[in-house]
């Protein structure tokens, strides 16, 4: 278990440099914001960083309008029907290791065996 596959985001120090590249690009397209000519409809996109303002809040609008539909549209548990506890006894382990499955005597009311 020692040998086994390190991924890339396995290791937190990775992440952090991850997130640090994020936040860079964020603070470096702000900066731009400023610096780059643009040719706008409105003369409220003129406004200083309007573009970012404008996502953040529009999903923190969509996460306020989300939790409210949440409210009336969840459902409780069960609404598909109860939850039907897993009977062990029916459970049983069929040894391949000799390359040749063993029939299974579990033939209950509504099986099917399609390799019959």
């Amino acid at each position: 278990m020692d040998n086994e596959k390190q991924y890339l985001f396995d290791k937190p120090k990775n992440i952090q440099r991850i997130l640090y590249l994020l936040y860079t690009c964020c603070a470096l397209l702000v900066v731009l914001d400023f610096v780059i000519h643009r040719h706008v409809y409105h003369s409220w996109e003129n406004l200083p960083a309007f573009y970012p303002i404008y996502g953040f809040v529009g999903c923190v609008i969509l996460v306020v309008v989300a939790s409210w539909m949440r409210s009336f549209l969840m459902r409780p548990e069960d609404y598909y029907g109860p939850v039907e506890e897993l009977d062990n006894s029916k459970i049983e382990i069929v040894d391949v290791s000799d390359g040749h499955a063993k029939e299974a005597n579990n033939n209950n009311k509504g099986d099917r065996n399609v390799d019959a």
